[in-house]
C-alpha cells in the first residue's frame, strides 16, 4: 500500500508521540526495582529515533506495527525488540492507548538493563508490565523473575516469579538475584 503524504505524516506523528511516551516511561525499567521509581533523570521530551525492517500502518484497526530488528532510542535510553505494536485512538486527536514490544525485548541506559520476552505499556491504566524471563541488571547487581509490574499511579513496582501467561509451567517460580557488597573503608 502506498501512503499519501498526509497519511505518511500521520504515521510518523503517531510513531513519534507513541514511542516518545513509551521510551520515557520505560526509563523506569532501567534499574533494579528500588531505582525504578526515579524517572527525573530521563528527558522524555528529547527526540526519538526509531528504525525497523518494516513499518505497517493498519488504519482501520488503529494500530501501527514495527517489525524486524526494531530499535528505538531517546536520550541514551535504547529499546530493542523483534516487534512493536502501537495501538491508538484517532477520535479527533491522536492518542496512544497501548504499546506492546515482543520478541527479545531489551531496554538499556548506561550500566542499567532490563530484558524479557514482552513489555506492555497500558497508557490508560498507567501500568507497565514486562513478562517472561525478566532480568534486571545494574552494574553487578541482578534481579530475575517471571514478571515485573510498575504502577505509575501508585509508584509501586513488583517482581514475581510467576511464569508468563500461557506458558507450560503452572507452578510459580522464584525471584532471584545477586548484589555486590560495597567495600568499606579499610581500618589501619
Amino acid at each position: 500500500m502506498t501512503l499519501a503524504l498526509p497519511e505518511k505524516r500521520l504515521v510518523r506523528t503517531a510513531l513519534t508521540y507513541g514511542l516518545a511516551g513509551f521510551a520515557g516511561t520505560l526509563a523506569l525499567m532501567g534499574g533494579i526495582v528500588s531505582q525504578a521509581q526515579s524517572i527525573a533523570s530521563h528527558d522524555s521530551r528529547a527526540p526519538v529515533s526509531y528504525e525497523a525492517e518494516r513499518i505497517e500502518w493498519q488504519d482501520r484497526e488503529n494500530r501501527i506495527i514495527l517489525s524486524g530488528d526494531v530499535r528505538v532510542e531517546q536520550a541514551g535510553l535504547r529499546l530493542q525488540s523483534s516487534r512493536m505494536l502501537v495501538n491508538y485512538d484517532d477520535a479527533g486527536q491522536l492518542r496512544i492507548d497501548r504499546i506492546t514490544a515482543s520478541g527479545g525485548v531489551d531496554i538499556a541506559r548506561g550500566n542499567e538493563r532490563a530484558s524479557g520476552d514482552t513489555a506492555i505499556y497500558d497508557f490508560d491504566r498507567r501500568i507497565i508490565t514486562m513478562a517472561g524471563n525478566v532480568r534486571l541488571r545494574r552494574g553487578a547487581d541482578t534481579l530475575n523473575g517471571g514478571r515485573l509490574v510498575i504502577d505509575l499511579n501508585s509508584g509501586l513496582s513488583s517482581v514475581d516469579g510467576a511464569p508468563a501467561r500461557g506458558s507450560a509451567g503452572n507452578r510459580p517460580g522464584r525471584v532471584t538475584g545477586t548484589f555486590a557488597v560495597p567495600q568499606g573503608k579499610q581500618q589501619d
